[in-house]
């Protein structure tokens, strides 16, 4: 199946442009199409309205949210995808079989232009743990089928868990082909930990790609259309809609789906007009809104303004609770103003929180409640003690957990008093994959080991990468907990039996240029009961 560098780019990105998706797209007028009728009776589609794909996501015993966006042409200058300004209805359905012989529900909801005609379907009553599929109509537009899988039953106790880890997607630094591959993955979910879209300003040939990007498109997003169009064009790729369309996904953000290093209300970028902290909030409310209008998110996801949940839990079964956390929305701003530092008394600061209060609180009581086997924690940033200086000093970065030791702690003393079984954080944002343990006391080699931690690389943000760089080098000589890194493109395939958890850390030899082949570049293994990490 073609990739969208093969997709008839060489005309442009931008306003008219339309790339296959990936599966095609039928105008439904043969018999055998949806029957329960049309949206709206002048409702006719010219092109294809499905151009963006379909998506299921958070999956619970009985069900998973699905989504859709009717764009025409996604990168229309207006930010509206080419649809008109009146709401079109859209009709779902979910089979057990990928030619909708077995239908088990229907329904019908309503694309508003006020949400950028995206619709998402919180669909309950299924069975759980199986396998559904899924498709939309609008009008006479028929979307490509999707395929999900429904969560197993609370008490049941599953012979394994499949699910891999992404982030860090720059369109402009290169092709997404980890997602062709993680498309053909036997996974039962896949998390989103940040950095879906890069706001940084693409130049007139979209970076790597070599495709010329109208200018509308280029400039680093503020408002809502230009927000809109960025996730619109992150999102309009055949490798990264076949990943959608084949799992179901998880997401949360991190940085740059608003600004690189953003804490709160605050912009850590200089020279830029979102200083005050009230022009913040609102640019940053206009990505909040783009980011639901393209994601696969349950209604208490949806932002109201600058107020938003993203944390939450998804429970797998007795085998696995994913404990999803934002590490943006409510932290502190970075101490020592931000970047690599050494000898930073402020990040020791006991007041400093990572969290907040209130997620906080939550995390522990979550964490408290699960008599999962595993206890999984996706977010955003390294939570390892990652020392950067090789020599006899210290240095450390401010955006990392490094930065907000006191929190660091007073969640690995929870772990530690509520008794937490086997905790595994699972971690993008530093475009590397890397395996540490996780120490009591990182200062102190013998401290006991109280979970581990999996940071996978990303999928295209630094290009093509190497296997091990002088930076990597660095972190192992001046960590000892820190047992692997490498600095290629990728993503991380985990399994979760009632005894191991197993991580592969997939990686591509390039992503320059699209077409390359995956493979595993190491595997490590922790134990139940026995945390601490062993090469597979």
């Amino acid at each position: 199946m073609r990739t969208s560098s093969e997709a008839g780019l060489a005309g442009g990105i931008g306003r008219r442009a339309v790339l296959g998706a990936s599966g095609t797209v039928a105008l439904a007028v043969a018999a055998g199409t949806l029957s329960a009728g049309r949206a709206r009776a002048d409702e006719r589609f010219s092109d294809n309205p499905f151009t963006l794909g379909v998506a299921s996501g958070d999956p619970w015993p009985d069900g998973f949210v699905l989504w859709t966006r009717l764009a025409p042409h996604p990168l229309a200058p207006d930010g509206f995808g080419g649809m008109p300004s009146h709401s079109v209805d859209v009709r779902w359905e979910i089979a057990t079989d990928d030619r909708f012989r077995k239908v088990v529900r229907r329904g019908k909801t309503r694309a508003v232009a006020e949400l950028a005609h995206s619709v998402h379907v919180e669909v309950s009553g299924l069975l759980p743990g199986r396998e559904y599929f899924y498709r939309f109509r609008a009008g006479n537009a028929l979307s490509p089928t999707g395929r999900t899988r429904t969560a197993p039953s609370p008490r049941s106790r599953p012979k394994d868990l499949k699910f891999a880890f992404v982030s860090c997607q720059a369109w402009f630094e290169g092709f997404y082909t980890a997602y062709r591959h993680l498309s053909e993955e036997d996974v039962d979910l896949v998390l989103h930990v940040g950095d879906y879209i890069y706001e940084n300003p693409i130049d007139a040939m979209g970076g790597v790609r070599n495709t010329p990007v109208a200018a509308e498109l280029r400039p680093e997003p503020m408002n809502l259309t230009q927000y809109r169009n960025r996730y619109a064009l992150h999102h309009y790729d055949d490798d990264l809609i076949a990943a959608h369309q084949a799992h179901p996904f998880a997401v949360v953000w991190d940085d740059h789906e608003v600004e690189d290093n953003w804490a709160g209300d605050i912009s850590v970028v200089d020279n830029e007009p979102d200083q005050d902290p009230a022009v913040f909030r609102k640019r940053a409310a206009s990505s909040f809104q783009a980011y639901y209008e393209h994601l696969p998110l349950r209604l208490p996801q949806k932002p109201r303004g600058f107020d938003a949940r993203l944390y939450r839990s998804l429970r797998y079964g007795e085998v696995a609770t994913f404990h999803i956390l934002d590490t943006r929305l409510f932290r502190d701003d970075q101490p020592c103003g931000d970047g690599t530092k050494s000898g930073c008394a402020e990040r020791l600061d006991p007041d400093r929180t990572m969290l907040g209060a209130e997620q906080e609180q939550w995390l522990y009581n979550s964490l408290g409640r699960s008599d999962a086997t595993w206890n999984v924690i996706p977010q955003q940033i390294a939570m390892n003690q990652v020392d950067t200086d090789p020599g006899p000093g210290q240095s450390f970065v401010m955006d990392f957990w490094d930065g907000y030791v006191s929190s660091r702690k007073k969640l690995f003393d929870q772990i530690i008093a509520r008794n937490v079984s086997n905790p595994v954080v699972v971690t993008g944002d530093m475009h590397r994959h890397l395996a540490a343990d996780l120490k009591q006391d990182f200062d102190d080699p013998d401290s006991p080991t109280i979970g581990v931690e999996f940071v996978g690389t990303s999928i295209s943000t630094k290009m093509d990468g190497m296997d091990l760089d002088p930076s990597g080098a660095n972190l192992l000589a001046a960590n000892t907990h820190i047992k692997f890194t490498n600095y290629q493109r990728g993503y991380v395939r985990c399994e979760l039996t009632p005894d191991t958890c197993r991580a592969d850390f997939r990686v591509l030899p390039y992503v320059t240029t699209p077409g390359a082949p995956v493979t595993t570049r190491a595997s490590f293994v922790t134990e139940s009961g026995r945390p601490g990490l062993h090469p597979a």
